[in-house]
């Protein structure tokens, strides 16, 4: 009787922490986007909030030849913001060119390009210390690439480029209304292009 009611005790507490065990994969490994909660130069920036709008993320720096897009995030934004939230990741994986301190950033973005879309504080978006959301975005974009038919360059290019997306400071993520990443666009692509907008028309 006390071996079965050992056995019972050690079954459960197996059972619970594969329970616990599998939880946490589910966090690390990312899971939907509206699981994930990030530290915000304003507060808190919360995904779940955003479920029913489109949402594009976007890896930023403050001294890049890409800076200027700033504008233009704002003004997709400030155009779309009824269906759509932009939400801003600074990092410093690409030249150092986002060296400065969150509080920095944050005055850098009011005061040069009066931003006034969610921002959050200073990540990794690329290496061994790549923040969990990115891994999940970039796991996301490599889906997306196995459904490219690569039959000329043009193909094999773009392919090339799902596979692995986040080569440079401005890469944009889109994701439509449930969560869904649909679109990834170069870093060189203008926020307010045809290509961009097309999705959110």
């Amino acid at each position: 009787m006390l071996s079965f009611a050992i056995l019972s005790k050690r079954k459960h507490t197996i059972m619970k922490t594969l329970f616990f065990a599998m939880i946490l994969a589910t966090t690390l490994s990312g899971g939907p986007i509206y699981d994930f909660k990030v530290p915000g130069l304003d507060g808190e920036i919360d995904f779940a909030k955003f479920k029913g709008k489109k949402i594009m993320i976007v890896n930023t720096a403050s001294q890049c030849g890409n800076t200027p897009q700033y504008k233009d995030l704002e003004k997709l934004y400030e155009k779309y913001k009824d269906k759509m939230v932009i939400v801003g990741f600074p990092a410093n994986n690409f030249g150092q060119q986002e060296p400065g301190s969150n509080e920095e950033i944050k005055k850098f973005c009011s005061k040069e390009y009066s931003v006034t879309f969610p921002m959050a504080e200073k990540i990794s978006v690329r290496g061994d210390d790549i923040h969990p959301l990115y891994k999940w975005l970039v796991d996301q974009s490599k889906d997306l690439a196995k459904k490219v038919q690569a039959e000329n360059s043009k193909d094999y290019a773009w392919k090339r480029f799902l596979q692995d997306p986040v080569i440079w400071n401005f890469t944009k993520f889109l994701l439509d209304e449930n969560g869904n990443l649909v679109a990834v666009f170069h870093n060189k692509v203008s926020p307010m292009s045809e290509e961009v907008q097309k999705y959110l028309n």
